[in-house]
């Protein structure tokens, strides 16, 4: 290396001249540093003798980084190493769930999805503005491994601070790369918002390979002000939504009452703060609002105490979340970027404040502010080409999302749209009143036994306790809740259970376990069921967190058809024959789908084979029938048979079999066999005698009622005269033996 390389070489790697570092010893730069604190403190408002409004534009100015007065060195720190760990989780989740999500022999293989778009979308151009990737130049098992590596590499390397501008470039090409080609996959919240903040740390993080601290290269003031407004955005925005949203949970102040029973996967912590009076959730609605419509304007206008006060309440809003619900990594990226409210002179102010004279000097001597050094003239133009046109985006959304009157996107959004790197933020905009979940069941032995594909970190049990899963982001399980709730369109769930057939190991290892380890499934089942919250007295007796109800059949089952293939039931064809008329068709599509183990079907065929549709009536066979299925745990045939008991339907009339059966699909909260029992209360037939077992059943069945059309009307133009009948006969003492029994069998129902 020549003599002027090396002096060149030096020249990068010291101070510049005339800083505060320049030949000064620590302590020297911390008693500088602690004066010129007191000066600018004074300067942006915390003189009592300026007026307010005189310091909103002097605040305003320094909020935005043109004041010039205020160094980031630290926040830029922390909020870097921040979103380097997010990287590093999110790299993690692909490279464990990756291959069976997008692989070649995955869910929803990226190789197909491109090849799709390239027959739908003309050019390589097109192509890639609709779905940029890495992909795109292969998209094999080893590609995806090898992406997923290198975004995790990356990471690492960020959170060791080195190379922070090329390793940040590379976590946003190669996330980008899966975020683009698994839409199934990816929540537009939080994957967005770390994509965003990727792609604008990467001006605002400090040059070369191991820059440390980087106060030779402080960020420039554009990159402090777009840093900041994406900040502003996802706070501001937020708060917004919830204010302007047509959905009633926030305008009612509900919305905390709902949250921690229906997200994904709430925690432990959740599970308890749900159990709060309604009062305190009404406090943390106020909260919220603070923190999000509040905490923004004073960060803009309030000065540095402002910022405090805005980080405070920022950081409480996203701890408090990440303490009782489980959303990945999506408050730790806004924790982390809560940082930016801060700079170098808060924290030694503060250090100082809390006597802390050795955190004082540590700030102080590593976080004296310096000039930003020079840049060619053609690459601060571009940065500024770049930002603004960012900046021009972000207006857009914000707009959009604030229910602007926008109908169509124009052009240059529509162009970077599928970049995902300029975004409207709604976090907690609206929330589900209800927890559903989709359990896969298999059978091998044509729908006699039954059993559950365990999730790893989802809910399944009532006695399944909430875990602490994030800032780990599971996508296989949340996107499976995400398709579980009512109105979602069907996506992933049919191709797993399809996978679960052909015993695909890399989908097999997205469970807990392979519950047929003995010999494969035939026929998987997906069954929607709604969860609840227990109370704590129920836990206490039954350590049970979770009430799980039964509600319908997510889609018709997959089966092994006769030639070894893969198919879903559809008894469609022959309910068409049996309208038509056409009973032998229909009766032989029935009976073979019910041997191949769609349950459905033999219900449908017990009903023809009951009123001799196509076959003489076969009494003796309808009971067979019924009993097999209530065999296999189905709750319509626990009824059937006990209607078979009780009118000597295929078997001798057996009054007290038949409520026992009642009794059996009742305690499993079948609406029928509840309002049954009620019935023959009423009319003196329950064996044995139990009036106020028969008026909680009615009481019981009037609730599960609630919201079915159907069943409401039944009960309204039947329960009447059945409760009558039972009240005129009971003692006060029955009475409230059958309220506390009713309120009882409530809370154990399944």
């Amino acid at each position: 290396m020549s003599k002027k390389r090396r002096q060149l070489a030096s020249d990068r790697s010291a101070p510049p001249k005339g800083s505060a570092l320049d030949a000064k010893p620590a302590s020297a730069v911390a008693a500088d540093f602690s004066s010129e604190t007191k000066q600018t403190e004074g300067a942006v408002g915390e003189t009592p003798s300026r007026a307010w409004p005189a310091r909103l534009w002097p605040n305003t100015k320094e909020f935005s980084g043109a004041a010039g007065d205020a160094s980031l060195l630290w926040p830029r720190w922390f909020v870097l190493r921040g979103v380097g760990l997010i990287f590093v989780l999110a790299f993690l989740c692909i490279v464990v769930e990756g291959q069976a999500l997008a692989g070649p022999n995955g869910i929803s293989p990226v190789a197909l999805y491109l090849k799709h778009l390239r027959s739908v979308v003309p050019g390589f151009f097109s192509g890639f503005v609709s779905a940029p990737s890495l992909f795109w130049l292969e998209a094999g098992a080893g590609a995806i491994t090898a992406v997923a590596w290198l975004g995790f590499a990356s990471a690492v390397a960020l959170v060791f601070n080195l190379w922070p501008r090329l390793t940040l470039f590379v976590c946003w090409a190669c996330f980008l790369s899966f975020v683009a080609t698994w839409a199934e996959f990816t929540p537009s919240q939080q994957d967005a918002l770390l994509l965003e903040a990727a792609l604008l740390l990467i001006p605002f993080a400090p040059p070369g390979v191991r820059p440390g601290l980087g106060a030779p290269h402080p960020p420039r003031p554009l990159a402090v002000f777009m840093m900041r407004w994406l900040l502003l955005r996802v706070m501001l925005l937020s708060g917004l939504v919830k204010v302007l949203s047509d959905g009633p949970l926030w305008r009612n102040w509900t919305a905390m009452d709902v949250m921690y029973e229906t997200s994904p996967s709430p925690t432990v912590a959740g599970y308890w703060v749900y159990q709060l009076p309604h009062a305190y959730h009404v406090f943390e609605i106020g909260f919220t609002y603070a923190a999000e419509l509040l905490a923004p304007l004073l960060a803009l206008f309030g000065g540095r105490r402002g910022r405090w006060l805005a980080f405070g309440l920022w950081t409480m809003l996203q701890v408090g979340i990440q303490l009782t619900t489980n959303f990945g990594w999506l408050n730790t990226a806004a924790f982390a970027l809560g940082f930016l409210l801060l700079d170098d002179e808060m924290l030694a102010s503060a250090a100082r404040r809390l006597r802390w004279a050795a955190l004082r000097d540590f700030f102080a001597a590593r976080a004296a502010p310096c000039a930003p050094g020079a840049i060619a003239p053609w690459r601060l133009h571009g940065l500024r080409v770049a930002l603004g046109l960012h900046f021009a985006l972000t207006l857009y959304y914000f707009g959009d999302t604030c229910g602007g009157p926008f109908e169509n996107p124009p052009a240059p959004v529509r162009l970077f749209e599928a970049f995902r790197s300029a975004n409207g933020y709604q976090l907690y905009a609206r929330f589900e009143q209800a927890h559903f979940q989709i359990d896969l069941e298999g059978s091998n032995d044509g729908g006699l036994t039954w059993r559950t594909y365990p999730l790893r970190h989802l809910p399944q049990l009532p006695e399944s306790r909430p875990e602490f899963i994030a800032p780990y982001f599971p996508r296989f399980d949340h996107t499976l809740h995400a398709a579980s709730l009512p109105g979602s369109k069907p996506s992933i769930i049919v191709p797993t259970a399809a996978h679960l057939l052909a015993r695909n190991p890399q989908v097999l290892a997205r469970f807990e376990r392979d519950p047929f380890t003995d010999r494969p499934p035939t026929v998987i089942r997906m069954r929607r069921y709604r969860f609840t919250f227990t109370d704590p007295a129920t836990l206490g007796r039954t350590g049970r967190y979770w009430t799980k109800e039964f509600a319908g059949d997510y889609q018709p089952a997959m089966f092994i058809d006769e030639k070894g293939e893969i198919a879903q039931f559809d008894l469609g064809p022959a309910d068409a024959a049996l309208r038509a008329g056409n009973h032998g068709v229909a009766y032989a599509d029935y009976e073979r789908q019910y041997r191949l183990g769609n349950l459905e079907a033999g219900f449908r065929l017990a009903d023809m084979i009951a009123r001799g549709l196509g076959v003489p009536v076969q009494p003796e066979r309808v009971f067979a029938l019924y009993s097999a299925l209530a065999g296999g745990g189905e709750l319509k045939g626990l009824h059937n048979v006990a209607v078979c008991y009780e009118h000597g339907i295929g078997v001798a009339p057996d009054l007290a079999k038949a409520c026992e059966f009642y009794r059996r699909a009742a305690e499993l909260g079948h609406f029928a066999s509840l309002h049954t029992l009620g019935r023959l209360a009423a009319e003196d037939r329950l064996t044995p005698r139990n009036d106020a077992l028969g008026l909680a059943a009615l009481a019981i069945a009037a609730g599960r009622a609630a919201d079915d059309e159907a069943a409401l009307a039944f009960v309204r133009a039947n329960q009447p005269a059945l409760v009558a009948q039972l009240k005129v006969r009971m003692s006060a003492s029955e009475l409230a033996e059958a309220k506390a029994l009713a309120a009882a069998r409530r809370a154990a129902l399944p």
